[in-house]
């Protein structure tokens, strides 16, 4: 496994549009989330250990900040074809096991990550209302221990995006398994 760091997507960078299925069936694009406060984008897969270290936590983000407009939505970009385990029926129970509760969708172009300029699972992008970005980095200090996290540097973005004030982070680079593109 390739151990990979997020590119660093420029701040006020326009969120690339995209149109992807997701496991519960629907077809979600940008559109679908105009009305959130702050919109999280997070590429990542079901196999990769770091990925699945973030699941539980994206989980309790979406739940804990649904009522004040935020939205996540998950982006699977992995090739399915050499990576079975990130294939769509392998996504749609995945999401199901884990109780998630924002779309998981299926970028099996790759056009959608590679507009983002997506490098690792997870690689996180958080958007303000404008729909520019304000952070690319990591969900927190401790991807393998959520009960040893010091720093949730998620979190203090959206909280700060929502106050409408900038964050203040040094912003350090998510990091995960690298995308797993396609030939």
């Amino acid at each position: 496994m390739a151990l990979l760091q997020s590119n660093g997507m420029a701040v006020g960078t326009a969120a690339p549009p995209f149109s992807l299925p997701g496991t519960d069936g629907e077809t979600w694009s940008l559109d679908t989330f105009a009305d959130a406060k702050v919109l999280v984008v997070v590429f990542t897969c079901n196999h990769c250990p770091y990925a699945k270290a973030a699941e539980d936590r994206l989980v309790e983000l979406q739940r804990d900040y649904a009522d004040r407009g935020v939205r996540l939505v998950a982006i699977n970009p992995n090739d399915a074809e050499r990576y079975p385990a990130d294939g769509f029926d392998a996504m749609t129970a995945r999401a199901k096991e884990k109780g998630f509760n924002f779309p998981y969708l299926f970028d099996e172009t790759q056009q959608v990550a590679r507009a983002y300029d997506a490098a690792c699972t997870p690689d996180v992008f958080v958007f303000g209302p404008d729909r520019r970005l304000v952070y690319n980095g990591r969900i927190d200090d401790n991807w393998k221990d959520a009960g040893a996290v010091t720093r949730r540097d998620l979190r203090d973005v959206v909280d700060a995006t929502l106050e409408g004030r900038e964050h203040g982070l040094d912003v350090v680079a998510s990091m995960g398994c690298s995308i797993k593109w396609k030939p």
